[in-house]
């Protein structure tokens, strides 16, 4: 089942594939309002009461604002999609949805308010790779192996209506900044959690936020929203400097983060048609995924690069639809700068629709002056895959390909074949798969290693998701991996020598409980993949478990998150678990909101200086919601 547009599009996203199935939302009578719940029952039961959508629970789902829910149908991404439902009806799903509204939902903002500038100097390492080549090995930390034990929560906040934590904070100075599920955007105070500034832009904050002192002198916070919007905030006062669409095409998203050298920023384009795909009524596909360039200052546009050409009509699909192509190759993750060359690398996804391009599942390295492409290493041809083939209908393209994206940025280690012998480029792959490859010799492969040769298809959870994480020498490998009927799950995470790609050593990753369906007279797995066991959203024994979410390495501890919710601290040298911390539990939180983690993924865990940070909460893909933002430190907390 395919989990990166599952993963990263907004709940409202299934509305998508709903509005264009033929018993989707199309079905609805337009002129007569319906009881909410029969409206849902109808026409929503077939993603969130069909298993192999992994669709988010009804739970899941409540814990949303209903007027985010509403705004997003109506006027946001999902609007060309609800079409088949008329203005009261998107308003009876939303309310009956959503949490209802509340005066009083965040009077925290004031009471809790500790109102400043917040200054800081930027070190370079602030963002979602910490620092520009991806590698997530912050510097300066001053957690090690001998002191993690001692680490307690020090402070914690919740964030109203919201069920996931996906956008990763930044910190600079003693200032947290964290974007939100809500479209809300904060500045907090690191030791306390108190509330320097807020700003609301117009739609969900998902992608990781990047902080960046631009030419002019400002410390500025880039990041879109869900709709295709890019902003630029005064990361000193909190004031909008500006906003500019990047949407190449009505069903563009901005999903990675934005990476930034010299006056620009480049900002990856992903797309979620291959899920409205699996209508055969929807001509499938001309949505593509690229990379364009701004203007740090003004965000004006210098230049983009689509993944494939324009789409083109190519045939009729068996029920008679125009069917279109090239299309796809999304870009979900951060770009990588490598100042030295003048280039930015990046991954792709498969293609939505034949003909399948040289573009997907591909390394891209791209000329930062003009956007033209210097190389392009395709790790696997004809891959061409949208949500159709899962459900057998006449959009699946010819290739029916497995669906092996490179989800995960591309890590630039200076001098990784060591001696002086050269620089790597280090990528990993949701079939399982590392690669090492040269960038001064146009992406050849290095070294390889396959973690999962036996995985023909993306099972939902398979392989390297959203990244790995390097210190020069070693490269932290986490591999996520399903339960499925007839497949043996192989989640892990694994230690490797940068320089030969040897195995320094690896960890299994279990549940650790008893899953409901592995008990005698369970129902079959099959049937109950997409659910949870109880009402609660939370069940005692999660069934995913697996580590999708990037690691950090620091300081000789490597941070591993789980969808379970737990955070696995392990010695870098040696693998040795040092410690488990559980955050798939209610909090009493600091800005008194009702706060509950839950699974962890996306993001992962941020460290700085002599804290841990954790965002926990991830309501989709059959995962835990959550809406916790967790500070953990030393001595008493707060």
């Amino acid at each position: 089942m395919k989990n990166s547009p599952w993963h990263r599009i907004s709940v409202l996203a299934f509305f998508a594939l709903l509005a264009q199935l033929g018993t989707g939302l199309a079905r609805a009578t337009p002129s007569v309002p319906s009881d909410p719940t029969a409206l849902f029952k109808e026409n929503c039961a077939i993603c969130h009461e069909r298993p192999e959508t992994k669709a988010p629970s009804v739970a899941a789902l409540r814990q949303l604002n209903a007027q985010r829910i509403w705004q997003t149908i109506e006027i946001g991404v999902m609007q060309p999609m609800a079409k088949g439902l008329s203005p009261e009806q998107r308003l009876q799903i939303a309310n009956w949805l959503g949490a209802k509204e509340d005066n009083k939902r965040y009077e925290w903002l004031e009471t809790r308010a500790c109102r400043r500038e917040t200054p800081a100097t930027l070190t370079g390492e602030e963002n979602w790779g910490m620092g520009r080549h991806n590698m997530r090995n912050p510097s300066g930390v001053e957690l090690t192996p001998g002191n993690v034990a001692q680490l307690e929560l020090k402070w914690s906040l919740a964030l109203p209506a919201v069920s996931s934590m996906r956008s990763l904070p930044v910190v600079a100075g003693d200032t947290i900044y964290l974007g939100g599920q809500d479209g809300k955007l904060l500045a907090l105070d690191r030791e306390t959690g108190c509330v320097r500034w807020h700003l609301a832009v117009d739609g969900t904050i998902r992608n990781a936020l990047t902080l960046e002192r631009t030419p002019d002198g400002i410390n500025t916070l880039f990041f879109a929203d869900e709709p295709g919007t890019v902003y630029a905030v005064n990361a000193v006062t909190g004031a909008l400097r500006w906003k500019a669409p990047v949407k190449s095409h009505p069903m563009s998203i901005v999903s990675g983060s934005i990476a930034y050298h010299n006056g620009r920023i480049f900002v990856p384009i992903s797309l979620f048609e291959v899920m409205v795909a699996a209508s055969p009524q929807h001509e499938c596909c001309r949505a593509h995924g690229g990379v364009i360039a701004l203007d740090a200052r003004s965000g004006a546009r210098i230049w983009h690069y689509g993944t494939t050409p324009e789409a083109e009509k190519t045939t009729l699909n068996s029920a008679g639809t125009q069917m279109w192509g090239p299309s796809g190759a999304a870009v979900w993750n951060r770009p990588t700068v490598d100042a030295k060359r003048g280039v930015i690398y990046f991954g792709t996804g498969e293609n939505a629709s034949s003909p399948a391009t040289n573009t997907s599942d591909a390394i891209i390295a791209l000329d930062m002056a003009n956007g033209q492409p210097r190389w392009i290493f395709q790790a696997l041809r004809d891959d061409a895959w949208n949500l159709g083939c899962n459900f057998k209908t006449a959009n699946c393209p010819k290739e029916n390909g497995p669906d092996f994206d490179f989800g995960a940025p591309p890590i630039l280690v200076k001098d990784g074949k060591g001696k002086g012998k050269g620089d790597l480029l280090l990528a990993g792959q949701k079939s399982g798969e590392v690669f090492a490859l040269d960038p001064d010799a146009g992406g050849a492969v290095v070294w390889r290693h396959h973690f999962l040769p036996n995985l023909s298809h993306f099972l939902g959870n398979g392989g390297i998701h959203h990244g790995m994480a390097s210190d020069g020498e070693r490269l932290i490998v986490p591999i996520s991996d399903p339960v499925y009927p007839g497949y043996s799950p192989q989640p892990g995470v694994h230690a490797m020598s940068v320089a030969d790609g040897r195995i320094l050593w690896s960890h299994r990753i279990v549940r650790g409980c008893e899953f409901v369906a592995d008990k005698p007279g369970a129902k079959p797995i099959a049937d109950t993949l997409g659910t949870v066991t109880s009402a609660s959203p939370w069940p005692e024994c999660p069934r995913l478990y697996s580590p999708s979410a990037p690691p950090t390495l620091a300081n000789g501890v490597a941070y591993v998150a789980t969808l379970d919710g737990k955070v696995r601290l392990f010695d870098a040298d040696s693998g040795r678990l040092l410690r488990v911390l559980e955050t798939n539990r209610p909090f009493q939180t600091s800005n008194g909101v009702d706060g509950h983690g839950g699974a962890i993924d996306a993001g992962g865990v941020l460290v700085s200086r002599d804290q841990m940070i954790v965002s926990s909460g991830y309501g989709m893909f059959g995962q835990m919601p959550g809406n916790v933002l967790l500070v953990y430190g030393f001595g008493k907390s707060k």
